[in-house]
């Protein structure tokens, strides 16, 4: 049943892609993209190859890798590379995200959220960058597009006792963080910017994006702002903080290789200001073929203050959002997000990543925590479907 649903889903996919291409005038039809086997994939945001850590996952049952860019390695070349290297382990690429380049980071890039100077130097190392991913042969990668990065006031220490990530917009410590830059209010540019100035930024952004992305056979999902308020800082958040202007934005694109990475924490983080839960979301675009990669992550509560939580201690039921994956034969992968520093006594090195004091490995307990918790609730999806 489940293999006749799928075979039927990637007919329905091809068909998409290139019906959206021939539709659009001057806009030759995309080459397929890079192709991935059916079904949910359980994986992990890894970090450089270790043979230790790599076994650590083997263990924990992981079979998918979702990997981030190093410089000066961040080319066609070094892609490969990394991708063989982790192949010849065991394991399969999904995607090469968080892009960097020669003018540094391409995720976050306030010079093209908001047309500062510099923006089509970035743009165009952003398409480079597309296409080292197509050339390494990875099907998919992250673009996030906050103009004044990541917010955050710090950590906090749960009722359980483990430390994590805290988001209290009142609180004197509020800030925003990427790319080594720190963003702070009332104005983080100097300036309150319109929401029209956004929109019109994205547009001249993704019209760029699509030729290059279609032409590589890449997968883009453009990941929720974080935290998604829709003014921070004199920055409107009105494109990818809500679901009207999700789907506005993924319908300016018009492409089959521009989608969604939805990350469920920052989609939480909004609460009802989103304007639909995570099922909801993930319905829409799933049915539409442009639901690419899940983050799978939950916080205590809506803004204005939250904190980011073990998938089992936050206030919504992640179950449903398995149960909806399910039920839409999502075939991308679901990683675990910003995991928890579990084990280890609050202002103790970060072991998030498998890394302990002094670079020498150390097992995550947080992250086999979550992992033996979303294949849990996966095996109870499947058997309601």
């Amino acid at each position: 049943m489940s293999e006749h649903r799928t075979s039927r889903r990637e007919a329905a996919g091809k068909l998409a892609a290139a019906g959206v291409a021939a539709l659009v005038p001057g806009r030759a039809a995309a080459k397929p993209m890079i192709p991935i086997p059916p079904g949910i994939k359980i994986g992990v945001s890894a970090n450089q190859p270790n043979e230790d850590y790599m076994n650590f996952l083997k263990q924990l049952g992981v079979r998918w890798v979702s990997l981030g860019p190093v410089q000066p390695e961040a080319t066609a070349e070094g892609f490969t590379k990394q991708r063989e290297t982790w192949e010849k382990a065991g394991f399969h690429v999904y995607n090469i995200g968080s892009g960097v380049g020669p003018s540094g980071s391409l995720h976050n890039m306030p010079e093209v959220t908001l047309n500062l100077p510099g923006r089509d130097r970035k743009i165009e190392d952003y398409l480079n960058y597309i296409r080292y991913v197509g050339k390494a042969g990875v099907p998919y990668s992250t673009y996030a597009h906050m103009g004044n990065g990541i917010w955050s006031s710090g950590r906090t220490v749960s009722a359980r006792g483990y430390s994590a990530r805290d988001g209290n917009a009142n609180s004197p410590d509020w800030k925003g963080f990427w790319g080594g830059k720190t963003y702070t209010g009332p104005l983080s540019h100097g300036r309150v910017y319109t929401e029209q100035e956004i929109w019109d930024n994205y547009t001249y952004f993704i019209k760029k994006v699509v030729p290059v992305a279609e032409e590589a056979g890449v997968r883009i999902g453009i990941h929720p702002d974080d935290p998604p308020m829709r003014m921070l800082a004199g920055v409107p958040r009105c494109v990818f903080s809500n679901f009207e202007g999700y789907k506005k934005a993924i319908e300016i694109a018009n492409s089959p290789n521009i989608g969604v990475c939805l990350c469920v924490g920052s989609w939480l983080e909004g609460g009802k200001d989103t304007g639909a839960e995570p099922p909801e979301v993930i319905r829409y675009f799933a049915a539409r073929k442009k639901l690419f990669k899940i983050h799978f992550r939950n916080v205590s509560a809506p803004l204005p203050h939250f904190s980011e939580t073990l998938i089992d201690d936050g206030y919504y039921d992640m179950s449903k959002v398995m149960q909806a994956l399910v039920d839409v034969d999502f075939d991308g992968i679901v990683i675990p997000d910003h995991i928890p520093a579990l084990g280890t006594m609050p202002g103790a090195p970060d072991t998030s990543r498998g890394v302990g004091a002094g670079g020498t490995y150390r097992p995550s307990v947080g992250l086999a925590y979550l992992i033996g918790c979303m294949n849990s609730m996966l095996k109870a999806a499947r058997r309601k479907a």
